[in-house]
C-alpha cells in the first residue's frame, strides 16, 4: 500500500512539473506614426504627417511638404495608431506668392493594418491667396484627401 501511495505521489509531481506554463508578452503598442504621400502635409503635393497619440484614442498631428503645411486632431476607432480615425484638420496651400488657400474641416482617414493610408473630407476655404484661381466661381466648400504610406514607431 505505501508503495502505491508512493508512486501516485511521484506520478502528481510529475505532471505538475510538466504542466504547460503559457506566458502573454504583450510588446508595448507604438504611439506614433509618420505618413507620406501625395497630398499629406497640409494638402502639399508631396507631404508628411507626424502624429502623435496623446492618449489612448486621441491624437495631434502636425505636417509639412512641398509648398504646405497643416495640423489635426484625431479621434481613432481603436486605442491604437494602426487604426482609422476621424479628423479635424487645418491645410495651408503654398506660401508668399504661391500661397492658394487655407482650408479646415472634418476627415475620415482611413489605415490599413500594414502600411496603407488615405483620407476624404470637406474644408472650408478660410483665406484666399495670389495664386488661387480666378475668373470662375469656385465652391467655399472644397474636397480634401491624400494618399500615402504610414509607418508606426
Amino acid at each position: 500500500m505505501r508503495n502505491q501511495i508512493l508512486i501516485l505521489i511521484l506520478l502528481g509531481i510529475s505532471f505538475l512539473s510538466h504542466a504547460q506554463v503559457t506566458e502573454i508578452i504583450h510588446k508595448p503598442e507604438k504611439k506614433n506614426a509618420i505618413t507620406l504621400g501625395l497630398l499629406q502635409g497640409g494638402g502639399s503635393l508631396v507631404g508628411a504627417d507626424l502624429e502623435f497619440l496623446v492618449v489612448d484614442k486621441l491624437g495631434i498631428q502636425v505636417g509639412a511638404g512641398l509648398v504646405g503645411f497643416g495640423a489635426g486632431l484625431n479621434y481613432h476607432f481603436k486605442p491604437s495608431i494602426r487604426s482609422s480615425f476621424l479628423s479635424f484638420q487645418y491645410w495651408n496651400q503654398g506660401i508668399g506668392e504661391g500661397f492658394v488657400q487655407s482650408l479646415a474641416g472634418p476627415n475620415f482617414v482611413y489605415r490599413g493594418k500594414k502600411w496603407f493610408t488615405f483620407q476624404a473630407g470637406l474644408g472650408k476655404t478660410l483665406k484666399k491667396g495670389p495664386a488661387f484661381p480666378t475668373g470662375r466661381e469656385m465652391p467655399p466648400v472644397m474636397m480634401m484627401y491624400s494618399i500615402g504610406g504610414y509607418i508606426p514607431f
